[in-house]
């Protein structure tokens, strides 16, 4: 197997790490949604900890991005 088809194989299941992110934050939206609903007056602590999951779901998928652009410029 030639090394430059293994690297492209592996950006392409480096760049499937990004649905991750995805599917991470929907979840969270969805249940920050139905936690503020159910408790309005805490929202603001609810909103710090949605933020903060945002963050880290969404670097996941950035690190992903990062692998699959290292290994299709290589």
């Amino acid at each position: 197997m030639d090394v430059h088809f293994a690297a492209l194989i592996g950006a392409g299941l480096a760049a499937i790490g990004v649905i991750g992110g995805g599917i991470g934050v929907g979840f969270a939206t969805g249940k920050t949604s139905e936690a503020i609903a159910r408790q309005p007056e805490a929202s603001g602590k609810i909103m710090g900890v949605f933020i903060m999951g945002i963050a880290l779901a969404e670097a996941t998928s950035i690190y992903g991005l990062v692998v699959a652009l290292l290994l299709l410029f290589k």
